[in-house]
This record gives structure tokens, sequence and C-alpha cells, in this order.
């Protein structure tokens, strides 16, 4: 089987969670922070938080630009990777807060980024 259009799939979506995901922390982070499902924000400095949502945004793009372009492919499973570490220093974050459903979307998250990059490096 060919696995480059599930993995495009995956990427596609992928990016659109975490482009959104960043958008909502370092752009409309003051929207967000009044979100009640959101109250880790308040835990942490606000920088922190836009810092965040900028490395999701610059993950996002490194998802699809680089295999997209055929420029500099191999950055494509390196930011899959990344993300898949954000969202396990994320899990750490959350777990002595014990928000353990937003864990499952993190540990989730984490899962299918290191498959993009094991599809993108491996298959």
């Amino acid at each position: 089987m060919d696995w480059n259009i599930p993995l495009w799939i995956l990427q596609v979506v992928m990016a659109l969670v975490f482009f959104g995901t960043g958008y909502s922390h370092s752009i409309g982070y003051e929207r967000s922070i009044t979100n009640p499902r959101l109250v880790w924000m308040q835990a942490l400095p606000a920088t922190f938080v836009r810092a965040v949502g900028v490395l999701a945004v610059a993950g996002a793009i490194g998802l699809i630009l680089p295999e997209l372009t055929g420029i500099a492919s191999w950055l494509t499973p390196l930011a899959a990777l990344m993300l898949a570490l954000l969202m396990a220093c994320a899990g750490a974050f959350l777990l002595p807060r014990r928000e353990f459903p937003h864990m499952a979307v993190n540990a989730t998250l984490g899962v299918l980024a290191t498959a993009i990059a094991y599809g993108r490096f491996v298959v």
C-alpha cells in the first residue's frame, strides 16, 4: 500500500489542529484565557503561553510546507517529532494538575505526530 496519501491527510488535519491551537494561544490569548476549558493557561505566564502558540504554528507550517515544496523535506518529520515532544511536555505539565481529559487529547496528538514522523522518515 502507498502510504503517501494517508500521510498527507493526517498531515493536513494535524496542521489545521496545531495552527488553530497555536493561533488561540498566541494571537487569541486574551480571548482564550477566559475560556473555562482552558484554565491551565492562567497557571503560566502569558509570554510562555504565547511562545508555545508560536511553536505550534511553526510546527503546523513545518508539517506541510517542506514536503509540499520538496525543499528540505526532512524538516517535515522533524517538525512532527518536535510537535510530539511539545505534546509530551504538555502532558507532563497537566499530570500533576490531574487534567486527564486534556492529557488524553495531548497523548492522541503526540501519537499522531509520531506516526507522521515515522511515516516520513521510514516509510
